[in-house]
């Protein structure tokens, strides 16, 4: 008789590396893998083409990110991810993650650069930074457009897609949770979180923030 191995649950998250509540989410998930046989796959999204429809609505300062900043990092990614593969997504996430939010370098060109040379990536690939016809701008926005097509317009960064019962793919935006949960926490959360993510015609649960991103533990 051959012996049997079961495959990883495979875990499709959706990530913009300037958001430090997706940075939280994808830690967890990450602490997650350790405790529950499951496997990230990550994939890009974009806060900046997410708030392109409603720029004109948005404050001042965030507005004139969404502009500008908010697409150099993201830009650097997916060149990163079409040149090298997407293998490269997830240590070039965490090693910009690092600075921009734990060490609060914010998403800087310094910062991108070191994250670059961490992971033995090109250092050239910073040019696409400010590539204003950016080379692979179709792929950007379509790997952006595959994870919000699965859970809709009124969200943001991150989403996770996970298989349902049926097969069939369940889309979450989140979870949003400070300090990332460890171990068993990290466990409880994902079971939770999986369970009501299950139940047809679920959509919100909802609290008001009252603390920011804590990355202490991370």
């Amino acid at each position: 008789m051959s012996e049997q191995t079961s495959a990883k649950t495979p875990v499709d998250f959706w990530f913009d590396p300037l958001c430090p509540w997706a940075w939280m989410t994808s830690r967890w998930v990450l602490e997650v893998e350790k405790v529950r046989d499951i496997e990230v796959r990550w994939h890009i999204m974009s806060l900046a083409v997410l708030n392109e429809p409603r720029l004109d609505e948005l404050p001042e300062d965030y507005r004139k990110s969404m502009s500008s900043t908010a697409w150099q990092p993201v830009r650097v990614v997916t060149a990163a991810w079409q040149k090298h593969g997407a293998e490269v997504l997830g240590p070039l996430y965490t090693a910009l993650g690092n600075r921009f939010h734990n060490e609060g370098q914010g998403a800087t060109m310094e910062a991108i650069a070191g994250a670059l040379d961490e992971v033995g990536l090109p250092a050239d690939l910073i040019d696409y930074a400010d590539q204003t016809d950016f080379e692979f701008e179709a792929e950007l926005r379509a790997s952006h457009k595959e994870g919000i097509d699965k859970v809709g317009q009124d969200v943001g960064t991150p989403v996770i897609a996970v298989p349902g019962a049926d097969g069939e793919q369940i889309a979450i935006f989140g979870p949003v949770v400070t300090p990332a949960p460890k171990g068993e926490d990290a466990a409880r959360l994902w079971d939770g979180t999986l369970l009501v993510a299950s139940v047809p015609g679920f959509y919100e649960l909802k609290r008001t923030r009252t603390k920011g991103p804590d990355f202490s533990n991370l």
